[in-house]
């Protein structure tokens, strides 16, 4: 790892100025060349990157090398042959050596050093890239930096929001942080399986891989019985022998979803609990009043939701265009929740909805962002109550183009709680009681301005990747009682539509304003996904042009060309990991996914914390009263796009976990059963294959599929015999058996029973000397295959 200058000589070769440091005290290293006005090498650019990556942005790159007119250009190419030979990757704003840390970081702070300082790692990290990097936390005095203001300190098991930089110290962590803000203090617990000892008392199993065993004294059990999932604290830690713990609470049995989703939330630190002070400002609030709204009761705006939803966030409401100006156009009207009434900056409610981010929906529990008697009441847009709102009014050409839209600030009240199916239902041609009467001035309208709106869509063409959500269904005991894929609905879609447009008025009305905002922003694949991509398709003789200009609309038409083919599933899951990850930012960059220039979450304030910054900021912006966004938050919106977004990732991560873990209890009964499955995924260390009837992926170790020599081939997502010719790719059908399921860790391995088919003449691990072929895998017999999570 390149150390940080201390100081430099500046571009222009004047005196040192200092442009960077890991902690206060950092030694001052050999600085870089850099001649002013001339186009930097690539090892002084990369350099450059990985010592200041604060700095590393195209604009501040330039700036820093003195570069303008035809190096800016040359420089912007180097840049991109940089990212496709996989030498930086792009992070929000920034640039940044693949597997390196982007500048400002979540970090759980998980242990201390020998010399006793915190070390932390970060709090989501992509399993593909190995073992999380360790960071060294420096504490800053208690007048924090250069005496101004008091600086935050953190301890053992707390999460912080953290300023990166590469460490100076070889030997140690490679980085090292400085505390921004600490995010959550969390309690010493800890969740494990109790087991009965002989004699009372007994043992805690860790569920973390990085767990310790625990003894629990019979007078500290609370009552847990023999495979209980439990919560507990160290009530003494000696110098000697297992720690001795107390448990807390029984959360149940292991194979309940209560438990199951509990070590979700344990192991990845979701805030599950509400504080007194935030439980006390929501029953203390008062229903909103009239000032600054506008009455729009009479308005019959209503909501369609899943049938299961217990809040109620959006409303929506359809007419023609009465305008002469607009024939054939229509109006669409989205009313969303008025969170912002009730939580104001600052307040603990608002803090305690910062921590958390989002809510979090496992099968059948959730962990909300705001207590019930937010969201679930006072702002749920409840049928035939009064409850307030932001509206926006949108026309809509008969092409489908948007020609204008307004904000309101109102009180409405909603006029039918509809499910999919019942509004689907009616449109169809079988109305209910409640739905009956609606058909002709609510419900047609709607879809006709929908259809309307889809000609918009179609001409914009976001990316199309059509892949099916399977939902869980449990029994009453909690257990999973089978697997379905529900039916995407025009009602689905309808909704959809409307809100992708609500969002993006929001993002055009606020920067029109100047004001500030929080983007919900997708990068374009990186030229290195791109390439991998590009090799995998011409093994299906499927191009793709190289550049780095693609639209979504590119990657459309190869999704169309593999359609009713055999390689349509295998095409599909190629084109999706292709893709970056959206995320939160306040520069705009675009969405590319949604082929929109500017784009903003602004219609589930009760669940995402950015949609309600985007609320508060129009609040603001339009003067419409109380609850607008303050200078604090503008200034913040950096750090707070950082942490929302790395939530959205721990909640994702959460929420998949958790029903993986489902899944492995599910099937636990049933090992040594065959299965039929598909290949979701080819390693160097052997196969993924998903289970579709159930929405599982376990794992095949390459040591368990024969005696052949298998060589991986990356660009034909292939494993291959050596011998034999025989082999598998992404995509086939195939038969397993389950040799093991691990419902704890989330993990089944497989056992291949099919037998391989005729690899393709390209896809054979010869080359014209005999050698193999670049990432060869040899199976080694009497080698144990890998147990867990892979």
């Amino acid at each position: 790892m390149s150390r940080i200058p201390r100081e430099r000589t500046n571009p222009a070769g004047k005196r040192p100025g200092k442009i960077g440091r890991a902690g206060k005290d950092a030694p001052a290293v050999e600085p870089l060349n850099i001649v002013h006005g001339a186009l930097p090498s690539r090892e002084v650019i990369l350099r450059f990157i990985a010592d200041h990556p604060q700095k590393a942005s195209k604009r501040e790159l330039a700036k820093a090398f003195g570069l303008k007119g035809d190096n800016r250009v040359e420089l912007k190419h180097m840049l991109q042959e940089l990212e496709q030979e996989g030498m930086l990757q792009k992070n929000r704003k920034s640039l940044i050596r693949p597997g390196a840390l982007p500048p400002v970081t979540v970090l759980d702070i998980t242990t201390r050093d020998k010399d006793g300082d915190l070390i932390g790692r970060p709090a989501e990290w992509p399993e593909d890239q190995g073992v999380a990097p360790a960071v060294a936390i420096r504490q800053q005095s208690p007048a924090g930096r250069q005496g101004k203001g008091k600086a935050p300190v953190a301890g053992l098991g707390d999460r912080i929001l953290a300023k990166i930089f590469p460490a100076v110290d070889r030997g140690g962590p490679a980085y090292t942080a400085r505390i921004i803000k600490v995010i959550d203090r969390r309690r010493g617990a800890s969740m494990g399986v109790f087991r009965t000892a002989p004699g009372g008392g007994g043992r805690l199993l860790p569920i973390e891989r990085r767990g310790e065993e625990m003894v629990i004294d019979p007078e500290f059990t609370g009552g847990a019985a023999d495979g209980d999932l439990v919560e507990v604290e160290i009530a003494r830690l000696g110098r000697f022998g297992l720690p001795r713990a107390k448990v807390l609470s029984v959360v149940g049995s292991v194979g309940s979803e209560k438990a199951i989703s509990m070590i979700a939330i344990h192991a990845h630190g979701i805030p599950h609990v509400f504080p007194p002070a935030v439980i006390a400002e929501a029953e203390a609030a008062k229903p909103a009043s009239m000032s600054h709204r506008e009455d729009w009761r009479d308005v019959p705006l209503i909501t369609i939701d899943p049938a299961d939803a217990k809040d109620h966030d959006d409303a929506v409401y359809a007419e023609l265009d009465p305008s002469p100006d607009n024939p054939g156009g229509v109006v669409v009207t989205v009313a969303i929740a008025d969170v912002s009434w009730y939580v104001r900056p600052n307040s603990p409610l608002d803090r305690e909805a910062l921590k958390r981010g989002n809510s979090v929906y496992f099968p059948d529990r959730v962990v909300p962002m705001l207590p019930e008697r937010i969201s679930n009441d006072l702002c749920s847009l409840k049928e035939g109550v009064d409850r307030p709102a932001l509206a926006v009014r949108m026309s809509f050409s008969g092409e489908g183009r948007k020609i204008g839209h307004i904000f309101h600030r109102i009180m409405m009240k909603s006029a039918a709680k509809l499910s999919y199916q019942q509004a689907q239902a009616a449109i169809d041609g079988k109305p209910d009681d409640q739905t009956g009467p609606m058909l002709e001035p609510i419900l047609k309208p709607l879809w006709h301005a929908y259809e309307v709106m889809k000609r918009g869509r179609d001409r914009r063409q976001p990316l199309e990747l059509d892949m099916p959500e399977r939902k869980i269904l449990l029994k009453s005991d909690g257990t999973v009682d089978r697997v379905v894929v529900p039916p995407r609905l025009d009602a689905h879609k309808l909704i959809e539509e409307m809100m992708i447009q609500a969002n993006v008025c929001a993002a055009e009305t606020l920067e029109k304003k100047r004001q500030p905002l929080i983007y919900r922003i997708h990068d374009g694949p990186t030229l290195a996904k791109q390439e991998i991509l590009r090799e995998f398709l011409a093994t299906l003789g499927i191009s793709l042009a190289k550049g780095g200009n693609m639209r979504a609309n590119n990657f459309n038409g190869i999704l169309a060309k593999a359609d009713g083919t055999p390689h349509q599933t295998m095409v599909s899951e190629m084109v999706l990991r292709s893709q970056s990850q959206a995320i939160y930012g306040p520069e705009n960059i675009g969405h590319f996914g949604l082929n929109l220039m500017k784009y903003a979450h602004f219609t589930s304030p009760i669940r995402r914390y950015a949609d309600l910054i985007v609320h508060r900021a129009l609040v603001g912006s339009l003067s419409f009263g109380e609850g607008g966004i303050t200078p604090d938050e503008e200034a913040a919106l950096d750090d707070i796009a950082a942490e929302i977004s790395t939530f959205e990732r721990r909640a994702m991560a959460a929420e998949r976990e958790t029903v993986d873990r489902l899944i492995a209890h599910h099937l636990s009964g049933r090992v040594g059963e065959e299965f039929a499955g598909r290949v979701s995924g080819v390693t160097k260390s052997g196969l993924f294959v998903s289970l579709p009837d159930y929405g599982a992926d376990g794992f095949v170790p390459i040591s368990t599929l024969g005696s052949d020599y298998f060589i991986y081939d990356e660009a034909h997502q292939a494993l291959s015999g050596e011998r034999t010719g025989l082999g598998y790719r992404l995509g086939d059908s195939v038969t397993v058996k389950l040799a093991e399921a691990i419902p704890l860790a989330g993990a089944l391995r497989f056992e291949m029973i099919s037998e391989g088919r005729e690899m393709p003449a390209a896809v054979r691990p010869f080359h014209k000397a005999g050698r193999r072929d670049r990432g060869q895998v040899r199976k080694k017999p009497g080698t144990r295959p890998p147990r867990g999570r892979h």
